[in-house]
């Protein structure tokens, strides 16, 4: 594969993994229509470029809660990275480490945040928190995360009941994966992610499970999660008010849409948000978050950093994000795509991004 781009590595991924999984990553919530107006509303970010300006383009390294990184970006965190590829998690932190860029581990990742750690040791690791029904069990949990050397928090405020998606409850690959005949049959027909990925994390560790839950709740893919370690339905801003007063790093509040709960996250003693849409797998009728950026980072002020993530297939959408006033960028189905090739591919990605990105910032005087 030459000089692949976005395209190309998705049409691999359809290739190579089960269809289930694939439609899992790469589809939407409800008729998908955020996807398609994520799409159109970047596409008219357009920009104004400025000649003879006699100046060096700026760099795009930035420093953030005392670590410098060598992009705005930051590879986000998603659940079944370790079904994409065999340790796919540790395949994404190890490119973060290479380039300097934040990793985020999932909760439910299916590779430990101590595993995750020990094969990265010196990546940046952030940890995307989705907090339980039981919220002593996600204090519990933060003990553990502090102990890697996490440098961040993300608390994911805007998912509260899992959303609904039609095919994977047609094609039974919601959570827990329901086992059926149409499931088989895609497996067997899959036979190099049966031998390459599948097999290999059975034998390593038995069948994928979430290994963030309490060693006593601790369950497979195929198994209803106990109601302990369910999503928190009544999550509120005085749960958040406790997890910052666990967590002495930075935390970030992902998950804003609005300007009023931007002033409340800033109220709160956030340190950041991400304006986000879940790549339009969460609220279908949402507003896309190119719309709703400019609102959020005005209420923001100075006093928290603005993340944004949604459909982002370029260094061009990274730098349309940042045009819009974001201070960094969240790439989610991209990088998993990248995965399914090859961790060299992780590389090719990120360089190609970076590379693009410094492009656009020369051509267009930024």
């Amino acid at each position: 594969m030459k000089e692949p781009d976005f395209s190309d590595f998705r049409s691999l991924a359809r290739r190579r993994l089960p269809k289930v999984l694939f439609e899992y990553i790469d589809r939407g919530c409800g008729d998908e229509t955020l996807a398609k107006r994520t799409r159109d509303v970047l596409d008219q970010v357009l920009f104004q470029p400025r000649a003879l300006l006699g100046t060096t383009p700026k760099p795009l390294k930035i420093t953030l809660w005392g670590r410098e990184y060598d992009a705005p970006l930051i590879i986000a965190p998603t659940a079944l990275a370790a079904m994409v590829a065999f340790q796919g998690d540790s395949h994404l932190a190890r490119a973060a480490e290479k380039h300097r860029l934040p990793f985020c581990v999932a909760t439910q990742s299916l590779m430990s945040i101590e595993q995750i750690r020990r094969m990265a040791p010196a990546a940046s690791l952030w940890f995307q928190l989705y907090v339980w029904k039981d919220i002593e069990l996600s204090l519990d949990l933060l003990e553990r995360v502090k102990r890697c050397d996490v440098d961040v928090l993300v608390v994911t405020v805007d998912t509260t009941i899992p959303p609904r998606r039609k095919y994977n409850e047609r094609n039974g690959f919601g959570m827990p994966i329901r086992p059926s005949f149409r499931l088989a049959a895609d497996l067997a027909l899959h036979p190099h992610w049966l031998l390459k990925v599948l097999l290999p994390t059975i034998l390593k560790t038995g069948m994928p499970s979430y290994v963030h839950y309490p060693s006593t709740m601790r369950t497979t893919v195929f198994r209803e999660s106990p109601p302990a370690v369910s999503l928190r339905r009544t999550l509120s801003w005085n749960d958040l008010s406790r997890i910052r007063d666990s967590w002495v790093g930075a935390m970030i509040v992902k998950g804003i849409t609005c300007a009023e709960d931007a002033c409340s996250a800033k109220k709160m003693g956030a340190d950041g948000i991400v304006v986000s849409s879940h790549g339009g797998r969460n609220f279908d009728a949402q507003a896309t978050v190119i719309e709703i950026l400019p609102s959020v980072i005005e209420a923001a002020g100075k006093d928290l950093i603005v993340m944004a993530d949604g459909g982002v297939r370029s260094g061009l959408d990274v730098m349309r994000y940042l045009k819009i006033g974001a201070h960094l960028v969240l790439m989610g189905r991209s990088p998993l795509y990248a995965t399914s090739a090859g961790s060299r591919y992780i590389d090719y990605l990120i360089n190609d991004y970076i590379s693009e990105m410094k492009n656009i910032i020369e051509l267009g005087g930024l």
